[in-house]
């Protein structure tokens, strides 16, 4: 089974503009989304990465970024972001659509190959790993699952609450929800995405402390971080998560 990675992109942000392009090293001007982009190049599940842009000109540098890196990607309409990662999937024949983030640098790819293999032995319409820090998990839906919630959802679920429809129908779907089985990875407190510029504080601390050349940090090396330095993690851990975590 094909498994596609979706990235979901557009600048527009009400909190932090151009979450996706914000550096991560300002130096060597690598952003959140090269590094996020060369992880996924180097995890050998991931069939292909495609982006998935929204409409509008302000959105043409990751349309740049796209065609520099030799990706594919699609345009679509800013609202429906199901409806994008949909075409994003279809572009690249995706049976399995990895859902990710694009303002989130880190991801828990270790656990990626695991989770891919009991979503196929357990014909599972959608899987997702709970208990992990905010920002590093990734949703794993069948593609045909995606059109589906589409065509039977409303506005509300075709919006950047992707897999929303499917939670709210477990009588439709198959839905695995595995908690996390590494225990000192259960850390809900701590948090990685970018949303906030407190946020992206702590993403750029934790590249700079412990980014090693031809190495991607892993989510274990940051919590052990994190923890011998808590004051790094005090800047952002008393954001709320949200409605991103519909599933927790």
């Amino acid at each position: 089974m094909r498994v596609v990675c979706t990235l979901a992109c557009r600048v527009q942000s009400s909190r932090l503009y151009g979450k996706p392009l914000q550096l991560l090293n300002i130096e060597k001007n690598i952003s959140i989304l090269d590094y996020l982009l060369d992880h996924l190049a180097a995890t050998i599940e991931i069939d292909k990465t495609v982006l998935a842009i929204s409409e509008g000109a302000e959105n043409t540098p990751f349309i740049s970024l796209a065609e520099k890196r030799g990706l594919s990607y699609v345009i679509g309409d800013e609202k429906d972001v199901l409806g994008r990662l949909i075409a994003a999937g279809e572009k690249e024949h995706a049976d399995i659509v990895c859902r990710i983030t694009s303002e989130c640098p880190f991801i828990y790819m270790e656990g990626l190959k695991e989770m891919l293999s009991k979503h196929r032995e357990n014909h599972a319409a959608l899987s997702v790993i709970t208990g992990l820090p905010e920002g590093v998990y990734f949703e794993l839906i069948n593609l045909n699952d995606l059109k589906r919630s589409h065509t039977a959802g409303e506005d509300r679920h075709r919006s950047e609450f992707c897999s929303l429809y499917i939670f709210e129908h477990p009588e439709l779907f198959k839905i695995l929800t595995l908690p996390i089985s590494q225990k000192t990875l259960h850390r809900p407190d701590i948090r990685l995405t970018v949303d906030y510029p407190e946020d992206l504080i702590v993403v750029r601390e934790v590249y700079k402390a412990l980014k090693r050349e031809g190495k991607f940090i892993t989510i274990e090396e940051i919590i052990q971080y994190l923890d011998q330095h808590p004051e790094l993690n005090n800047i952002n851990n008393w954001i709320k998560a949200g409605k991103s975590r519909i599933w927790e």
